[in-house]
């Protein structure tokens, strides 16, 4: 577990650069700061980073006033009137803190609810939740207990989520699907783990804003498909276009998935751990037997600069930035922009909304229905009465 604190524009962290352990300091540009944190031994400037770093040693931590073992610090660089600070865990989850400056003590949670927390990881691992809803769940109920910190397990009711939505996910103007999976994070720990006062059928779910899927036309999604030269950055977009993937779905296909015989696809657990298979069209089954004699993959279709190493999400996210930049679209395009406008395509193409479903993998018709509502064809075939005037 890493701690890190940050008062205004100061930051002192531990953190492991080049397998040596470091010291990183961060803070708005100062000369005389620059000048003192040079007097450190080792004293380095990241580029890579954008800040300054120590080494990890006795000398240098009794120099800042350091001590982590005890998880509280002073920041000598400088005296500046500070009235905020925070105290923030590697995942994320940052809480404020009532404390007296110069010395920060974080909110420390009980050796009992550290149990309990790792019971509960241990519980979702059991049912085979994906590691992405596991990451998601125990950092959603960790926000939630550290802003209860100090009051028992036992004595938490729904009262104190309704506190923790008004002063903590809606002053900090978080997501209503974030507050949706702390809900569920909250509901599910009370409900399986732990017996306390909450009434988990009653706790209240935030009201969901009814917002349309976002569609490019096929003449953009050519022109984004085609601004790629690189050949195997334009086959990763197409088959996402293509075949309506999600990213993490791209990223795990290994070779044998694809039958070119039969032109399918078999998408291996998806979400909600589900097979699925897919159509393939002939023209990006040529594309992809150009692409495997090329590159020929060993373990995944699509594989870092390392063989046997899956392609990376934030690398396939620059391929499609890199892409945007060649055209002339001015959207905030994503990923699952190309999954929406190939369903969207699909349904204008006259395909029944029952097998688009199932090419989609979604577990509800009601989710495939929204398609219904940027579907243009209907609606082009409507005639504006402003039209006879």
């Amino acid at each position: 577990m890493v701690i890190y604190f940050c008062i205004m524009a100061y930051e002192i962290k531990l953190i492991e650069h080049k397998g040596e352990k470091r010291i990183e300091l961060r803070f708005k540009f100062d000369p005389k700061l620059a000048n003192e944190v040079r007097t450190f031994s080792g004293a380095k400037w990241s580029y890579t980073r954008k800040s300054w770093h120590v080494p990890d040693t006795p000398e240098n931590r009794v120099k800042l006033k350091l001590d982590l073992q005890e998880m509280s610090t002073q920041i000598s660089l400088s005296e500046p009137i500070v009235k905020d600070a925070i105290v923030e865990k590697e995942i994320g989850i940052t809480e404020p803190l009532d404390i007296d400056l110069p010395t920060i003590k974080p909110i420390v949670l009980s050796a009992d609810i550290i149990a309990k927390q790792a019971k509960y990881k241990y519980w979702l691992q059991a049912k085979r939740y994906s590691p992405n809803t596991i990451k998601t769940y125990t950092q959603a109920l960790e926000s939630f207990l550290r802003f209860t910190a100090g009051k028992p397990l036992m004595d938490i009711t729904n009262e104190d989520i309704i506190v923790y939505n008004n002063e903590y996910i809606l002053k900090k103007k978080l997501s209503v699907s974030y507050q949706n999976q702390v809900i569920n994070a909250i509901k599910l720990f009370f409900k399986k783990i732990e017996n306390t006062n909450i009434e988990t059928e009653k706790i209240e779910r935030p009201k969901r804003p009814k917002t349309l899927p976002n569609v490019l036309s096929k003449e953009e999604v050519k022109e984004i498909l085609t601004a790629q030269e690189n050949l195997k950055h334009r086959v990763m977009l197409s088959l996402i276009y293509s075949c309506g993937l999600r990213r993490g779905e791209l990223l795990k296909l290994k070779p044998g998935d694809i039958d070119s015989k039969r032109n399918l696809i078999i998408i291996r657990q998806g979400k909600g751990a589900k097979d699925r298979i897919v159509p393939l069209s002939v023209k990006i089954i040529e594309m992809l037997r150009e692409y495997y004699k090329y590159y020929k993959p060993t373990i995944w279709l699509f594989e870092g600069q390392k063989k046997g190493e899956s392609y990376s999400e934030k690398s396939i996210e620059s391929v499609l930035k890199q892409a945007l930049a060649k055209t002339k679209i001015n959207k905030p395009v994503s990923l699952h922009w190309l999954r929406h406008s190939y369903a969207t395509h699909l349904l204008e193409a006259g395909t029944d909304l029952r097998y688009i479903q199932e090419i989609l993998g979604h577990k509800s018709s009601r989710t495939t229905e929204i398609y219904t509502h940027v579907s243009t064809k209907s609606l082009q075939n409507i005639k504006s009465p402003f039209d006879d005037l």
